[in-house]
């Protein structure tokens, strides 16, 4: 690429839909790498702070979209896109959609046959860090879609976070979106389920959050410990419980719904993890790895 076309790409103009903290984040962090960025947002009074920062303000959905070739939306859901694009549709052709909104992957595809319906590329994508650590080295989005289209539009969507192009199937990086978010929901509802088990012999939160968090951040060191490279063995259908087993991690499992139990808290998450558990020892595996678990998961009854 010549240093003509190296300065056109850095400086083509970006549209974002969608000014909650995190359209904003990104407009600025466009902004800040000298890209002309037109936004729209439902409520106008949101885009006050990057107007101010040299953002121009569409009056319309369709003003928004025909002043850009790249088309970023950060809303709700992807509803809030139909809502938004359905009166703007005739602008869509020869454009490209990228949708960073959380949804289903059945969503995010039936999007993508949409757009093509409107003669325009699409590409999912998945940020992975909260609004202010967008633009940082720390960030890192998934993509997927068509791959052509993800490098074109690569070094743009670089100034948001690291590009993770997962392939083809414009579902895949909602549900590596979705899966890592089931990691960081659960996480979060342990630890204040936690919380408030040490809670209940007076412990306060400030003293007992530090030894629980300090404890969440040694879980990836400790499972890479049992297995070189983890999943392979569960790829080869292997739970070899050498190191722990499922009747061993289930008889845990108990044991913390006894627990939460006496002391009359919730239960809905220790009971869904002890039945993980049970089902694993039902089914004869009590033996195996505890990732046996992963039968019931994928197959409920």
């Amino acid at each position: 690429m010549n240093e003509q076309n190296r300065t056109t790409r850095q400086n083509s103009p970006v549209t974002v839909l969608g000014l909650g903290p995190m359209g904003q984040a990104m407009t600025r962090a466009l902004l800040t790498a000298g890209h002309p960025v037109t936004v729209w947002n439902r409520t106008a009074g949101r885009a006050d702070g990057v107007v101010a920062g040299g953002a121009t303000l569409a009056a319309t959905p369709a003003e928004a979209v025909e002043a850009s070739d790249l088309v970023i939306l950060s809303l709700t859901d992807y509803q809030a896109m139909y809502d938004i694009l359905d009166g703007a549709t005739a602008s869509l052709a020869g454009r490209t959609l990228v949708n960073l909104s959380s949804d289903t992957p059945e969503r995010t595809r039936g999007a993508a046959t949409w757009a093509a319906g409107h003669d325009a590329a699409f590409l999912t994508g998945g940020v992975m860090v909260p609004a202010p650590m967008v633009g940082t080295e720390a960030a890192h989005i998934y993509y997927s879609g068509p791959h052509d289209v993800m490098e074109n539009h690569r070094a743009t969507l670089a100034l948001l976070g690291t590009p993770r192009h997962l392939g083809q199937d414009p579902g895949l990086a909602q549900m590596m979106y979705q899966a890592q978010l089931a990691v960081f929901l659960t996480t979060l509802s342990s630890l204040m389920h936690a919380t408030a088990m040490l809670g209940s012999t007076g412990l306060k939160a400030a003293e007992a959050l530090p030894e629980l968090l300090s404890f969440t951040d040694s879980i990836g060191a400790i499972l890479r410990a049992g297995e070189e490279t983890p999943g392979a063995a569960l790829d080869a259908g292997e739970h070899p419980g050498d190191l722990s087993t499922a009747a061993m991690m289930g008889a845990t499992a108990d044991h913390i719904v006894e627990t939460s139990t006496s002391i009359g808290l919730d239960l809905a998450l220790p009971l869904a993890v002890q039945a993980h558990y049970r089902r694993a020892v039902d089914d004869g595996h009590g033996q195996d790895n505890w990732t046996r678990i992963i039968d019931a998961i994928r197959e409920p009854r």
